[in-house]
């Protein structure tokens, strides 16, 4: 039975018993959460698409599968224990307890992220933090990746990577939290980790077939799903870091105001550098920058003033860009360039946040006291932030890789795709279907394969539909 009542104004109100006080929940602020809740859930999909798009043909349905099978196993893995792990009220400073296993006691109690929303309400909402993250991650199995053994994956990675990082970062009881690290919205928890964890998982899978030929060097086969996804994201983004103020206020519109900003900076600045090489206007390389200012400005979207998003999109833009070229430099294949656009992009916006977080924007929401970054002469912040990016780095790359060797030894959980599965195409190898009705192996020249050494589905991908023949007269 719940502890709620309504006032005379029709805000809810929530007794607790025990300590013989009341709490006020504004309908606003639930309203609020509510719906930035169903926005960061549609930049799921959003991921799925952007990534879809960016591959070859014969592989595009297995980055919107992977995105939302992330929905399906990181829902219950929360559920199971992942709330508890990092949101425990009497969590250690690295990781929660089993005290809310199964959501047991989730339920009206003022949340630890603020008392202006009730503890459900502040769960569902970060749950969608959890699955963005890991769909960002898992991208990496791009065109030689298994999806069953990605499904367990995604299961111990949440539990054992994300849960420790979220808790340490954004519970009370955190070591970065009691620090001093300032993360609004997840530079580290999910962009860094995310970032990091691609790149273990881009190491361990080893190269794609044909990598460094003319055979990847492919244009993205679909640009408009790029665009479709870029769409999705950015429009989820104002309920990622918006609603991370936790309520409907001043502080919430001001995030809202540097997210857009740093996007559109970051895009235009991405684009321009790609200009000066091709001489092209392209959608992907604007779509690229956004997504890489909308990273940069993640930790700091609660902190900093509207000038300071301008810098944060054109360093996000530029640097992030550049660091694509990272995978040539240090040999290993990361088909989206998830590191250098995530985990590069949130390392930027950590440090950037040292630099630029006010106190005064802080202040915005009327009660949280920060004692900000550079600009308020609190030197010792870029410290507290190198910490945290270097441990979420550390912690995410070391993890992730054991977890993947671990599972290369037992049977069945091996990720890497075989070469043949790699030359048909994951969506025909993996799961029998495709992202469109036909998909071509021709455009793959110089390759052959015995489709018989892969499980097909009826239509293969290198079967031709039969021509029309003429009526006999």
């Amino acid at each position: 039975m719940v502890n709620l009542t309504y006032d005379e104004s029709g805000e809810i109100v929530y007794y607790d018993a025990a300590t013989d006080t009341s709490t006020v929940y504004n309908i606003g602020d639930i309203a609020f959460i509510i719906t930035a809740m169903a926005l960061v859930w549609l930049m799921i999909p959003g991921v799925g698409f952007f990534y879809s798009g960016l591959l070859r043909r014969k592989n595009a349905l297995s980055m919107i599968f992977t995105s939302l099978a992330s929905i399906a196993v990181v829902s219950f893995q929360w559920f199971f224990w992942g709330f508890s792990l990092a949101f425990a009220e009497n969590a250690s400073p690295f990781i929660g307890t089993l005290r809310y296993f199964g959501l047991k006691g989730v339920l009206d109690a003022p949340s630890i992220g603020s008392t202006r929303i009730p503890a459900l309400l502040f769960c569902i909402y970060q749950c969608m933090f959890a699955i963005i993250t890991a769909a960002l991650a898992v991208g990496a199995i791009a065109e030689r990746g298994k999806l069953g053994p990605i499904l367990v994956f995604i299961f111990i990675w949440t539990t054992i990577v994300y849960d420790p990082v979220a808790c340490w970062t954004w519970n009370g009881n955190g070591w970065s939290f009691v620090l001093g690290g300032l993360d609004f919205a997840g530079g580290t928890p999910v962009h860094i980790v995310s970032g990091t964890a691609a790149l273990a998982i881009s190491v361990y899978l080893g190269k794609r077939r044909g990598y460094g030929t003319e055979r990847l060097a492919y244009k993205p086969h679909n640009t408009t799903y790029v665009v479709i996804g870029t769409v999705f994201l950015w429009f989820g983004w104002f309920g990622f870091n918006g609603g991370s103020a936790l309520s409907a206020n001043l502080r919430a519109v001001q995030a809202c105001i540097v997210t857009n900003l740093a996007a559109s900076v970051g895009g235009l600045t991405w684009m321009l550098w790609d200009y000066r090489i091709e001489r092209k206007w392209s959608a992907v390389g604007f779509c690229s920058g956004a997504i890489s200012g909308l990273v940069a400005i993640t930790p700091a979207s609660g902190y900093v003033g509207s000038p300071a998003a301008v810098l944060f999109g054109v360093l996000g833009g530029t640097i992030c860009n550049f660091a694509t070229q990272l995978k040539f430099v240090l040999g290993y294949d990361d088909a989206l360039d998830i590191f250098a656009t995530h985990g590069v992009g949130g390392i930027v916006g950590n440090l950037l946040t040292a630099l630029f977080a006010q106190a005064s924007v802080a202040g915005f929401d009327g009660f949280t006291e920060i004692p900000g970054g550079w600009l308020d002469h609190n030197y010792i912040q870029l410290a507290y932030q190198i910490a945290d990016s270097v441990a979420g780095f550390a912690w995410s790359f070391g993890v992730t890789t054991i977890i993947l060797w671990v599972m290369h030894f037992i049977p069945g959980l091996r990720l890497r795709a075989s070469e043949d599965a790699e030359i048909l195409g994951i969506d025909d190898a993996e799961m029998g279907e495709f992202a469109y009705d036909y998909v071509g192996l021709e455009q793959e020249i110089g390759h052959s394969t015995d489709t018989s050494a892969v499980k097909s589905s009826v239509r293969t991908s290198n079967e031709k539909v039969p021509e029309p023949q003429p009526a006999e007269s």
